[in-house]
């Protein structure tokens, strides 16, 4: 490996750190360990891989600060100011990491390993852009499970504008991902694991985590899971 690009990285993702930081964004905790899940991602897919952790990192920030203040007054916006914590970080790129660590210690499994990190940020990034922007753009809310109208904002509950706008995300990150590593249809694969996620989430928001038996990270971080064992089974099976 060359160490130039090794060092340009460690660059870059220390500025991305310290400005995160600076602007509010991350804890100095997240920070840290956002700066070695990207290594880690870098190491494992290339700056392929670490353009997508960019492109979730901003879509997500933006879909979270976008009309916040009316988020607040209805008591939708996100906790502690929208500042991400250290497990809020692993919840959406723990997987990704992961999955960079297994391509960069066994390169046969990379090709596979990229694909499912991609699958991952897809579902990561619906997830984000559907509860941010569907609260804000929504007009009719329902159960996930049930289909009747239910309350804006309680896990479990999704609008067809938020899906819509979940599934858009997820067409950039496969678009990102084509752009990265070839098109083909991997990008149909990435858009069905997004959805998969994304829709997992919803599921595990109206039951276990409405009961209390999961938490919003844990649901976070089975909801990047499902989109990268969606992505690799379809790249396994129809690769």
């Amino acid at each position: 490996m060359d160490l130039w690009r090794l060092g340009l990285v460690g660059l870059l993702l220390a500025a991305g750190m310290l400005y995160s930081v600076r602007a509010g964004k991350l804890t100095t905790a997240a920070a840290v360990t956002g700066g070695v899940l990207g290594l880690l991602i870098y190491l494992g897919s290339g700056f392929g891989g670490l353009a997508l952790l960019a492109l979730f990192f901003g879509l997500g920030t933006a879909a979270s600060g976008w009309r916040v203040a009316e988020k607040r007054r209805l008591g939708l916006a996100e906790e502690n100011k929208g500042r991400r914590t250290a497990s809020q970080v692993v919840a959406n790129a723990g997987v990704p990491g992961l999955l960079g660590l297994l391509a960069w210690q066994y390169p046969p499994a990379a090709p596979l390993a990229g694909l499912m990190l991609a699958g991952s940020f897809a579902a990561a990034t619906a997830d984000t852009l559907s509860s941010e922007l569907g609260n804000v753009y929504g007009r009719r809310y329902y159960n996930i499970l049930t289909l009747r109208p239910d309350a804006r904002g309680l896990n479990g509950v999704v609008s067809l504008e938020g899906t819509l706008l979940g599934l858009a995300g997820t067409a950039v990150l496969a678009a990102a991902y084509g752009v990265g590593f070839g098109w083909g249809p991997a990008l149909g694969w990435l858009l069905a694991a997004g959805t998969a996620g994304n829709l997992m989430d919803s599921v595990l928001g109206a039951t276990l985590e409405r009961r209390g038996v999961l938490g919003n990270n844990a649901v976070n971080f089975i909801n990047t899971l499902t989109g990268a064992l969606v992505a690799g089974g379809l790249g396994w099976w129809l690769g």
